[in-house]
């Protein structure tokens, strides 16, 4: 479903204007991420989508149908909406909590009931789960709940305000890659609000970066956020390392790689250690054994190969084949220089523009 904003304008009794005349065509079947800092309007946009909040002036549209001529209770049932915390009624079992929309569109309780098993299975929780209370689970595995309980009666449209934003990084990453792969799966249309830039990049197939006073700084698919931002705050909001971001959009397929001969790959004084043709880890002249910090394939992205070969105690990132032996490394120094190319691409290109305007 296509979600569209006309003019969209918030604008509160003292005058505050939350989001100022918002013009955007939320795509079919993608995650578009809205980004921006505290206050900037992309909560409030987001939920005019729902009828949350009204716009002032203005209109939403799914499918071409304004919202706002829509009852919110009936609206929102085809909607699924997850937030920070989960939002879970502590009173109910975890498979009651998952069953509450569909239960309450009319699906018969034992029904509703073992979709919401196979929902709870699909985000990656166990059926067994489901005869919990929300106080018995850790933070992320509620967050999943709360997926589970947004997709139950299976709605077209999917909101997400900041829904990752209270767990550890690590159990973030992993709540991440989940919503990649049920994307990847099921097509949905998703909105999804943070301020982290970096979650943005990674989850949107199209960014929305919003500034102060509610206004609309730039829209675009975020390696062009990236490489072209559009003006001084988007610059300033993606960051410095924005470069460095962008690594994540190639892949090292193309990078020089060093082979790694069979009597022995010795670099700054570490040997490599092979078992079986794998490696296991670098051994230092002392006979200690230092961990390889992971390994990349050409498929894997510049970033990760950067972040590998910056880690590794021998500055270098090991190639692996499909069967994980190792067939090469890409020196820390390697990839700096591909990096610098791809930095001097960029201002070239930017400086052709520049005397072309």
């Amino acid at each position: 479903m296509v979600i569209r904003f006309e003019s969209t304008t918030k604008q509160y009794p003292d005058g505050t204007v939350a989001v100022d005349a918002l013009d955007l065509t939320v795509p079919s079947g993608a995650i578009t991420v809205f980004v921006g800092p505290s206050g900037c309007g992309k909560t409030t946009s987001l939920r005019m989508i729902n009828r949350m909040i009204d716009p002032t002036s203005g209109r939403v549209l799914i499918d071409d149908v304004d919202v706002a001529s829509e009852r919110p209770a009936r609206l929102r049932r085809r909607i699924g909406y997850v937030i920070q915390h989960a939002g879970l009624f502590p009173h109910r079992t975890v498979v009651d909590n998952v069953a509450t929309v569909p239960v309450l569109s009319g699906t018969p309780r034992k029904e509703a009931r073992t979709r919401a098993y196979e929902l709870l299975e699909r985000v990656g929780l166990t059926a067994a789960m489901g005869d919990r209370y929300p106080a018995q689970l850790s933070g992320g595995q509620q967050q999943r709940v709360g997926v589970a309980r947004a997709l139950a009666a299976d709605p077209p449209v999917l909101l997400m305000d900041e829904p990752f934003s209270a767990v550890d990084p690590v159990v973030r990453h992993d709540l991440q890659a989940e919503l990649l792969r049920l994307q990847g799966e099921l097509g949905k249309t998703i909105v999804l609000v943070t301020h982290d830039i970096d979650e943005a990049i990674v989850l949107g197939d199209h960014v929305a970066v919003f500034a102060e006073g509610g206004r609309l700084a730039q829209f675009a698919p975020p390696e062009e956020l990236l490489a072209s931002p559009a003006d001084a705050f988007v610059a300033g909001f993606v960051g410095r390392d924005r470069g460095y971001r962008g690594l994540s959009f190639a892949t090292a397929a193309d990078l020089p790689v060093e082979p790694v001969t069979a009597e022995g790959t010795v670099v700054e004084g570490l040997a490599l250690v092979l078992d079986d043709g794998r490696p296991t880890g670098w051994r230092d002249p002392d006979g200690r054994l230092l961990p390889t910090e992971g390994t990349h394939t050409a498929d894997d992205s510049l970033r990760v190969v950067a972040d590998l070969a910056l880690l590794s105690p021998a500055g270098a990132a090991i190639r692996v084949d499909a069967a994980g032996r190792a067939v090469g490394l890409v020196r820390q120094t390697t990839v700096a220089d591909v990096v610098r190319q791809r930095q001097r691409s960029r201002l070239a290109v930017g400086a052709v523009g520049g005397s072309a305007g």
